[in-house]
Formats: C-alpha cells, sequence, structure tokens
C-alpha cells in the first residue's frame, strides 16, 4: 500500500511526499465537512492542472492513477492506494489513468489541521 501526500509548498507549486501507516491514522481521524464521494471514470482520460478541490484524502479502487507536479515529478497509484490531496493553492497537479478500462476511487473530506 503506497499513501502519498499532494501539497501546495512556499514556491506555488504542487510536491509530493510519502505518508507512513502510522501518520496515516492521525490524519483519518480529521473528518471533515462535505460529502464522501464514489468517483468512476472511464479511462484513460487526463486532467490537466488543478488544485484539489478540498482537503481529502482518495483512495484508489480500481484502475491506475497518476499524478504530476510541475517539476516533472510523477506517482502511481494502483487499487488500495491513497492520495492525501492538500493542494488547495498555487499551480496545482495533473491527473490521469493511463490504462483502457474504469478508475474507481472513494475521496473523504478532511478537516483543516489543528
Amino acid at each position: 500500500m503506497k499513501i502519498i501526500r499532494v501539497y501546495s509548498g512556499d514556491d506555488g507549486e504542487s510536491h509530493f511526499e510519502e505518508v507512513t501507516p502510522e501518520e496515516m491514522a492521525g490524519i483519518v481521524n480529521r473528518l471533515g465537512d462535505g460529502d464522501i464521494n464514489l468517483n468512476r471514470r472511464e479511462a484513460p482520460n487526463f486532467s490537466d492542472y488543478h488544485t484539489a478541490p478540498r482537503r481529502q484524502y482518495v483512495v484508489n479502487l480500481e484502475g491506475t492513477a497518476e499524478f504530476e507536479c510541475a517539476d516533472g515529478s510523477k506517482v502511481q497509484l494502483e487499487p488500495g492506494d491513497i492520495l492525501v490531496a492538500e493542494d488547495l493553492s498555487g499551480h496545482g497537479h495533473i491527473a490521469r489513468s493511463p490504462y483502457a478500462g474504469m478508475r474507481t476511487s472513494l475521496a473523504i473530506p478532511l478537516a483543516e489541521p489543528d
């Protein structure tokens, strides 16, 4: 299982960092307001640079997701992997599902950190 956080840096760009299962245990306890969304999209698909719509974590349930930051760094998430999306400002990130088939994910809102 891979857990990756994407966040806005002081440079206005999005960056990735790995999150440990222990750190994730604290993150999931910060539930925020809003709906939990089950998203299903036919792949391949592509979403150009954008910021996260809200602070949330996204569990990849089906298919492969790939995320890219402006520095060219990329991460691929397989079923069971988690993206903690916290890049609410700046340039944002690219999201794509590069392989044919369905991509299904579950997006859970997070509260602001303490």
